[in-house]
């Protein structure tokens, strides 16, 4: 598996309700079963299951598993870490979701003025 870095560039979420594990997996390139096994380690995580137990992903599915991502590969939190992150229990606050959400919005502006740009 190839080593995801903090300078890969993440393609832009598709304007749709419902993506695939295949999707998602490229989304936020990430390996199906490592998909698979977040839903099991984050509670958040939990794609919708339709015929045949086939998992569909909205939106905010991709985006918190970006965030997940961030967290582990980036930012280089372990698994208990980036669950504790993600609940805000490490954070005074209470808003280290929001920050996570923020960053990656800004993310996601900056690739469509990128994208407009061109």
């Amino acid at each position: 598996m190839l080593e995801p870095s903090h300078n890969d560039e993440l393609p832009v979420i598709p304007g749709k309700r419902y993506f695939t594990i295949g999707e998602v997996s490229e989304l936020c390139a990430v390996k199906p079963h490592v998909l698979r096994y977040w839903e099991q380690e984050f509670p958040n995580l939990k794609p919708v299951k339709r015929r045949g137990n086939r998992r569909y992903y909205q939106r905010e599915d991709v985006i918190l598993i970006r965030q997940i991502r961030s967290l582990l590969y980036d930012q280089g939190y372990t698994i208990g870490g980036a669950r504790q992150r993600m609940s805000g229990e490490d954070d005074e606050l209470g808003n280290g979701d929001y920050q996570l959400m923020i960053r990656q919005m800004i993310t996601e502006l900056e690739e469509v003025l990128h994208v407009l740009n061109a």
